[in-house]
């Protein structure tokens, strides 16, 4: 297994040093990538996707695991739905979404019939981020949640009572019990959803691919659009590379954020 993951990477990065102008190894590739225009908006755009959706999937994973963890009504027809789009391929909710979402879809029509102005929802620069946002996150919201549901049910009820001796209200309970215990599953969910979102990759193609004008350009499709589009399998795999170093910073830094958290507080 740890084969079949390293030896890509490693193919990646011997590619990427292979440059179509050049006869030897070099890092053109690398230069001509960071010098794209098109590469640096990709990159603006993934971060600015990456720090909408990552809190906004997680707040609302933590918020469906404590009402599903509590007595509520119902509860196994909320958790079938809440699951459901986590086992539907992303392909076809991106689709149906896509169907949904479309200028004639019925969410259009929904707004017509209630007075509304319709909207470019796929179409629109302005829209269209923030419509890839919100199907990712229906995607994956179900997902993170049963992480978060598993660390919620690993908590002692004796910490509960405890707390509720002392006078804990509702609020204090969650803040100095359960948050504190759910430290590492939240940690791991952090860090495995930052992960995913910045390989997003099949919606945007599906939906969107990349526009309109750029303004859903993740730099998974970016690699997609040079490597099989535009016929630059050498700059894909440096801008491969690249994506894999940011990713590796990225969770480096969380990690380091989240012990010194962990210091502090003990």
């Amino acid at each position: 297994m740890v084969l079949l993951r390293l030896w890509p990477a490693a193919v990646a990065a011997s590619d990427s040093l292979f440059a179509p102008r050049a006869h030897s190894m070099s890092f053109e590739n690398y230069v001509y990538i960071f010098n794209d225009p098109l590469f640096q908006k990709s990159i603006a755009v993934t971060v600015a996707y990456a720090l909408i959706v990552n809190p906004l999937q997680i707040a609302i994973a933590l918020a469906l695991a404590l009402l599903m963890n509590a007595a509520v009504p119902l509860i196994g027809l909320w958790r079938t739905m809440i699951l459901l789009p986590v086992a539907i391929p992303q392909s076809v909710s991106a689709v149906v979404w896509g169907i949904g979402l479309r200028p004639d879809g019925p969410v259009n029509a929904l707004l017509a019939a209630v007075g509304l102005e319709q909207q470019r929802f796929l179409t629109s620069p302005n829209q269209a981020l923030g419509s890839i946002i919100l199907i990712v996150s229906w995607i994956g919201v179900g997902y993170w949640m049963t992480f978060i549901l598993a660390g919620l049910q690993d908590i002692p009820k004796s910490l509960y009572e405890a707390v509720r001796i002392d006078g804990a209200n509702r609020w204090q309970q969650f803040r100095f019990v359960t948050l504190p215990q759910l430290r590492r599953t939240l940690t791991f969910v952090l860090v495995a959803n930052t992960v995913a979102n910045f390989l997003v990759f099949a919606p945007v193609q599906i939906l969107t691919q990349g526009g309109p004008q750029g303004s859903t350009n993740l730099i998974m499709n970016d690699i997609y659009t040079r490597g099989f589009v535009s016929g630059d399998p050498s700059s894909a795999a440096a801008e491969t590379v690249i994506l894999i170093g940011l990713v590796l910073i990225i969770v480096l830094i969380q990690f380091k954020l989240m012990q010194s958290s962990e210091e502090n507080s003990t």
